[in-house]
């Protein structure tokens, strides 16, 4: 566990950490090896600041990355996944995971290591997925039959899709990109009857 998750920091080495992670983000999603002192430069702190949080480049990595995952879940829970009526739920969730998803692009990727607060996090929100998806199917939103595992591999692939984009694209605010997966997934491409 790094030292930032072992004790609370005071505001202002919050406000160091949270511009070393948002400088990691950006830095290492041009250039996957940038090396800590290259990111030290892009937040506007010393290089011992960034050595002082974070033990070694891994550390950082671990941390940008739970970080990634803390706000997707946030994300995820700000969508009132048990509470919400399920389309409104989808919707709102979709929306706030486009913008999270967007804006921590390389964290996201990052595959978590078994055993990792990352880890963890991403499991518990494909848990809430699910329990939002079987809130759809009881609405009759979703099919009865369908393998609701598939139909989040599906939900995900789209969630991808809209964020890579298409020059077409250009422009379209999250909502919009949204209520497009949403119709996607609970109506595919096929024609209206």
């Amino acid at each position: 566990m790094s030292e930032t998750a072992a004790r609370p920091l005071r505001a202002d080495a919050e406000r160091s950490v949270r511009a070393i992670l948002e400088a990691a983000e950006r830095v290492l999603s041009k250039d996957p090896g940038a090396s800590m002192e290259q990111i030290a430069a892009a937040a506007g702190v010393a290089r011992t600041t960034i050595h002082r949080r974070f033990a070694h480049r891994q550390a950082l990595i671990d941390a940008l990355a739970s970080s990634a995952a803390r706000q997707l879940v946030e994300a995820v829970e700000d969508g009132r996944p048990d509470t919400a009526p399920p389309l409104v739920a989808l919707h709102r969730i979709t929306a706030n995971v486009l913008e999270v998803k967007g804006a921590w692009a390389f964290a996201l990727e990052l595959p978590a290591d078994p055993g990792s607060e990352a880890a963890a996090l991403h499991e518990d929100i494909g848990r809430r997925c699910i329990t939002v998806l079987e809130r759809a199917r009881a609405d009759k939103l979703i099919d009865e039959a369908a393998d609701l595992h598939w139909v989040r591999r599906v939900y995900y692939a789209l969630l991808g899709e809209s964020l890579r984009g298409s020059p077409d694209d250009t422009g379209i605010d999250t909502d919009t990109l949204a209520a497009r997966v949403i119709d996607t997934l609970l109506h595919g491409a096929g024609p209206r009857t």
